[in-house]
């Protein structure tokens, strides 16, 4: 599959706002992207149950791979030796790769944080591995994403102000390294040397538990390395709900107007509006997916349960309100049918619908922040 090569690495424009909300432009290798947008979770080179020509259908912008779990199978280097994450996967539009630290900081008790990195246990075969942010950074200029993450610490929830500090101070520490290794190397992506330029972007990632002292610490320090976008991690960790906003809310004014604002792993489909309406600029969840396995459809009606004896023979689309392909097409009938049977079909179309539903919301919001504008403002850029 032929994969075509944008002459920047990354420039960021600011079309519209409405209020602290957003349209804006992200241009990057393979792509441009256009926000506030919903990045879909490709964890192992493939958003589960939906091939690339269906996510392209679906008008998905891009996408994101997991650095932990490509790094374990098949590996990076053989995705290397195959041209990179684009070509072996066959997705011609842009890729993020997140850094490793929160898939490593979900195995709990098969890892071992210290100053230099993680050691870990393989959740796969048992296997013990390393993770540096200088290693992080080398898998994911194998992988050759658009977009890679700085390796940071998650905190877990709860966590109390000395456990958050230094996981605050671990994180800078590792973003200082990552950024480093990065500018050092990120030459050696795996695409055809005659695209000389077109290099991947680091973003770093604040984090600081629940404390927003602490978030800005991070944020301002993270601000003074000048990356070429800002991520907040460490949310949707067990916190409530009303906790998550406040984070956002209180970490957003401290980052950088004029660079990309990304939150990491969100959520419901009403919380990506929301923090879309505050003025996050990416987000990515793998709750579409998640739950388009276990029945669970988002709609404009609300969640809906297709495995309900009630769907058994209700020939609705599983969303009146929806145009997406499978709405156009199928029935709450046929849907719940296929669960009840296991037929593997039902979470190829139930990822779809949940898939188009938040693409959708996206749309929406895009939509309303052109209509409710304030007017157009000087073409902010930044080159990465």
């Amino acid at each position: 599959m032929p994969i075509t090569i944008n002459p920047v690495s990354l420039s960021f424009h600011i079309h519209k706002t409405s209020g602290p909300a957003r349209r804006t432009t992200i241009t990057l290798p393979h792509g441009a992207v256009e926000t506030p947008v919903f990045m879909p979770v490709g964890t192992a080179a493939s958003v589960k149950a939906v091939p690339q020509h269906l996510l392209e259908e679906l008008d998905a912008q891009i996408i994101l791979g997991n650095t932990y779990h490509l790094y374990l199978r098949p590996g990076h280097e053989l995705i290397r030796r195959l041209g990179g994450l684009h070509r072996f996967m066959s997705w011609p539009r842009p890729i993020l790769t997140d850094s490793g630290g929160f898939q490593v900081f979900s195995l709990n008790g098969l890892r071992k944080v210290t100053d230099d990195g993680v050691q870990f246990r393989s959740h796969l075969d048992g296997s013990s591995h390393f993770f540096s942010p200088e290693h992080s950074m080398d898998v994911q200029i194998a992988l050759g994403s658009d977009i890679a993450m700085a390796f940071d610490e998650c905190t877990e929830y709860p966590a109390d102000r000395t456990r958050a500090r230094h996981s605050l101070e671990t994180t800078l520490r590792w973003a200082q390294r990552s950024k480093r290794h990065f500018d050092e190397r990120k030459r050696e992506r795996p695409w055809d040397e005659s695209f000389a330029g077109q290099n991947p972007s680091l973003f770093g990632i604040v984090q600081g538990g629940m404390y927003p002292d602490l978030r800005r610490e991070c944020a301002e320090q993270l601000v003074e390395m000048d990356f070429p976008g800002y991520a907040i991690g460490g949310l949707s960790v067990g916190e409530p709900r009303e906790l998550t906003r406040e984070i956002i809310a209180e970490t957003l004014p401290l980052l950088p107007a004029d660079k990309p604002r990304y939150v990491m792993g969100v959520g419901y489909p009403d919380e990506i509006a929301e923090y879309a309406a505050m003025g996050v600029d990416m987000m990515d969840c793998v709750l579409p997916t998640r739950a388009a396995r276990h029945g669970l459809l988002f709609t404009s009606e609300g969640r809906l349960n297709i495995k309900n004896k009630k769907y058994a023979d209700d020939q609705n689309p599983p969303d009146p309100a929806c145009g997406c392909l499978v709405c156009r097409r199928y029935s709450r009938a046929y849907l719940r049918h296929l669960m009840i049977a296991q037929e593997p079909l039902a979470a190829v179309l139930n990822t779809l619908h949940n898939l188009a539903f938040y693409l959708e919301t996206m749309r929406r919001v895009r939509a309303n922040i052109e209509k409710e504008s304030g007017g157009v403002l000087p073409r902010n850029s930044v080159e990465g």
